[in-house]
């Protein structure tokens, strides 16, 4: 695995993290997120086709990876749709998104045998800080309970998913082909939950929505396949920490478009979150 020239892939990784909260404001804003997220896993499973056609397969050694990856993708998605259900965005958002690098950072330090300076340290707490405090900003309203443990739980699968395909990718000497058929198996997981979930009374809204569903999936599909290629070229928890930057774009369509209060908390909240991500990239 390369270390070198880590700017080009410290810069994908943002980039990626904004592509997540593009597709995910999509996910939380449509009118049936059930049909949504089904539109998604189609746009997931033919982009994943398209890639294996593309690229070479991955090594055997990759495979068992693959197929727990997509389980575990598959519980992100119930666990992200339940609660974007009982929360705002602005607050789900953000805490499911903060919870994820610091389990990483510690499993990757204490089982994978990766090290970070001290500063990189400092740098992942500083992210998963400014998140918190993004996510808590103005305080929890008494319903909000649900929400908060919902979102939580969805940052611990964002976390297990992300250290499986870390270690995953690495087995398998193609990020493209890892990637290719992690989405060509976890699209038809999808539609399959959707389907067991609401039936055919989920397609009124499937036809009514994809024209933001399919975009949606497709962008979801370029931002995570950034992401596996940046695992092989740097620490699973600077990776994991700097893709969380995407909950600043986060916060400002929350504000925009969902019409929910940023204020200035959460304003410094997102600069501790620029300061984290300077130090994760000072070597």
């Amino acid at each position: 695995m390369s270390h070198s020239s880590p700017l080009a892939p410290a810069l994908a990784v943002i980039f990626a993290g904004v592509l997540h909260a593009i597709w995910n404001a999509l996910a939380k804003a449509a009118t049936d997120r059930y049909a949504g997220f089904a539109l998604i896993g189609v746009a997931q499973g033919g982009a994943g086709l398209l890639m294996l056609c593309l690229a070479a397969a991955p090594a055997r050694a990759s495979w068992p990876w693959i197929a727990a990856s997509v389980v575990l993708h598959a519980v992100y998605t119930w666990l992200l749709a339940r609660s974007y259900e009982l929360g705002d965005f602005n607050q789900v958002y953000p805490l499911a998104r903060g919870t994820g690098p610091l389990i990483v950072a510690f499993v990757a330090a204490t089982a994978l045998g990766e090290r970070l300076s001290v500063t990189q340290l400092a740098g992942v707490a500083a992210v998963c800080g400014g998140l918190g405090a993004l996510a808590l900003a103005g305080g929890a309203s008494r319903r909000q309970g649900r929400a908060i443990g919902a979102a939580v739980l969805t940052g611990i699968s964002i976390a297990a998913y992300t250290l499986v395909d870390g270690v995953g990718v690495r087995h398998a000497g193609t990020a493209v082909g890892y990637s290719g058929w992690l989405f060509f198996g976890m699209g038809p997981v999808v539609v399959a939950w959707v389907a067991a979930a609401r039936g055919r009374s989920v397609w009124p809204g499937v036809r009514a929505q994809w024209w933001t569903g399919l975009p949606g999936g497709l962008i979801s599909v370029l931002g995570y396949g950034i992401v596996v290629w940046a695992q092989t070229r740097g620490a699973l928890a600077a990776v994991a920490a700097l893709r969380e930057t995407g909950v600043i774009t986060g916060a400002i369509i929350g504000a925009v478009f969902f019409h929910e209060r940023m204020g200035l908390p959460r304003l410094a909240a997102a600069g501790v979150v620029v300061t984290g991500v300077a130090l994760i990239n000072l070597h």
